[in-house]
């Protein structure tokens, strides 16, 4: 009984600053954009009808996705994990930062395409709701899709010697990382994020959401390259930004897709255009 009321504390913990800081965080950021409607990547539509309806989402979502988090972390603090967390250090802070986050977009990259795959995409579609994505859509999951996504956070500590620190650490940054990715508005576009550069920006993930079967990554685009599932607009897109920074960027030109080599074909009718 104490094991169990010690995670609970714990899940608990993890969800109460997630979910705050997902409301506070949201709100301001959504302010600052609108600040700033030159930014938006798609002019003609609105994401934000869907708020009320992605943040009710989240709230439920949410819950597996802490559940990961606070499952890996107490696991390291009960010693059930494969190897010891390597004590924190000049060399092992950085360097296991970069493998949690090379080892979770391979995961990411791999967990989505399945999740687009016939059968298990009704469990995605209503993530794809959200055509036009907004700073409140990123945890608009069913619990199948956040737990597909984000049981790296339960498993990786099973199997890496990550701090703990680290691990809270990645978990921050793709926290926040994946609100401003689905934003819809564009701050971050440069040279750093298009090619030769692995680096992304936010037209990465919006691409997804409005043209589906492109740009399954999170933090870089290289499985995406590789792969053949890189939109082929992406990084003409991004040098448009650079080239007119007040904005005035239309989404690219519409053209009649052409599937590239490997992408995975999905229910585009079940995305209505919000």
């Amino acid at each position: 009984m104490r094991t169990v009321l010690e995670f609970l504390a714990v899940w608990a913990a993890v969800y109460a600053t997630t979910f705050g800081t997902y409301l506070a965080f949201g709100a301001i950021f959504n302010w600052y954009c609108f600040r700033h409607p030159e930014r938006r990547i798609q002019k003609n539509r609105d994401g934000l009808k869907r708020r009320g309806k992605e943040i009710r989402q989240s709230a439920w979502s949410l819950l597996g996705t802490c559940f990961c988090l606070a499952g890996g972390l107490y696991a390291q603090y009960r010693g059930w994990t494969l190897f010891a967390p390597l004590e924190l250090s000049w060399w092992s802070v950085p360097l296991m930062a970069v493998v949690s986050i090379l080892a979770y977009d391979t995961w990411y990259y791999w967990g989505h395409r399945a999740m687009h795959w016939g059968p298990l995409y009704k469990h995605h579609q209503y993530h794809h709701r959200s055509v036009a994505p907004t700073v409140w859509s990123n945890y608009s999951d069913s619990m199948v899709d956040a737990l597909a996504m984000q049981s790296y956070y339960l498993v990786a500590p099973l199997i890496l010697p990550i701090p703990p620190l680290v691990l809270v650490g990645h978990r921050v940054y793709d926290h926040f990382n994946g609100m401003i990715g689905h934003s819809g508005f564009e701050f971050a576009a440069s040279k750093w994020t298009r090619v030769p550069s692995p680096m992304v920006c936010t037209l990465f993930h919006d691409l997804h959401h409005s043209k589906f079967n492109y740009n399954y990554a999170n933090f870089f685009s290289f499985w995406d390259r590789v792969c053949g599932t890189l939109h082929t607009d992406y990084d003409e897109g991004v040098e448009r930004w650079e080239t007119l920074p007040d904005g005035g960027v239309p989404m690219p030109r519409a053209r009649a897709d052409k599937r590239t080599p490997g992408a995975v074909a999905g229910p585009v009718s079940a995305t209505p255009a919000e």
